[in-house]
């Protein structure tokens, strides 16, 4: 049975001010026409300033929140964000393996928008190895590329091709998998950002916005590629075009961003412009 809304679940932390986080990408779900489902992995004390606390829930709860929802509702993508803690890693790791599931997109979080860090140190050898190997697409910028990579960040586009391409070896060989290297870290007025198969190295161009509302971008744009690659396979080439429509999407997101008015320091995207009156 084919469905025509697309049910996905985003697996993430909350972001209480709503502008990161599984509340953002439930709104971003919703934005480009898919069933948002949610699976809480970690909780913040969090503004658009800092982030004053994270509480992972016992990784028990976690597993019973995906096993009860795999259980009942049939899913076509799954975005993953911030995951706090290695057991938790392991743990949707282990159930995404158990399901065979595909178009998981995997946003790797490790810093906010305020500096603060998301995901512990220890954490990061076992995203690699544990969940890498179950994503479709993993969606890295540069600082989270320098990360995962053990060196420095690149600093022209010319060294985000390499990253790309040594990211890309992260990844099982036997299949179609994706990287998207994220440039927005670069100087300048132009954003580049890298979609990757191995094959096909593809630059996705935009202009940078005058804007300080950029809390979440990371979150919105891989989400929203989440909701969007199951409603692109009649597209000759479905994963570019998802990830096409989801770069214009953001961008329109963070141009309306100034109709909101969320907190003091980087405000959120407008995730639903399209969707609300404006006065």
């Amino acid at each position: 049975m084919s469905l025509r809304i697309p049910n996905v679940l985003s697996i993430a932390g909350v972001d209480p001010s709503g502008g990161a986080g599984l509340l953002a990408d439930i709104k971003t779900f919703s934005a480009l026409g898919a069933y948002g489902c949610g699976v809480v992995a970690a909780l913040t004390a969090q503004n658009t300033q800092a982030v004053a606390g994270v509480h992972v829930p016992p990784v028990a709860f976690l597993r019973q929140q995906l096993d009860t929802l795999f259980a009942d509702v049939p899913l076509q993508a799954v975005k993953i964000g911030m995951l706090g803690g290695a057991e938790v890693v392991a743990t949707v790791a282990d159930v995404l393996a158990r399901e065979a599931q595909r178009n998981v997109v995997l946003d790797p979080v490790m810093v906010a928008k305020s500096g603060d860090h998301l995901l512990a140190r220890s954490a990061i050898a076992m995203l690699r190895e544990a969940l890498f190997p179950q994503a479709f697409m993993i969606t890295p910028n540069l600082p989270e590329a320098a990360v995962l990579l053990e060196q420095g960040a690149p600093e022209t586009v010319r060294e985000m091709y390499r990253a790309a391409e040594r990211l890309r070896e992260l990844l099982p060989t036997s299949d179609q998998r994706w990287v998207l290297l994220k440039g927005g870290h670069l100087p300048g007025s132009e954003l580049t950002d890298l979609l990757f198969d191995g094959d096909r190295m593809i630059e996705l161009h935009s202009r940078r916005q005058d804007t300080k509302n950029t809390h979440g971008t990371g979150c919105a744009l891989s989400s929203a590629i989440a909701a969007l690659l199951p409603q692109r396979g009649d597209q000759l080439h479905p994963v570019e075009a998802a990830v096409r429509d989801a770069h214009r999407w953001l961008a329109q997101a963070i141009a309306t961003s100034g109709q909101l008015a969320v907190g003091h320091g980087h405000g959120p995207v407008h995730h639903l412009n399209a969707l609300w009156r404006t006065p």
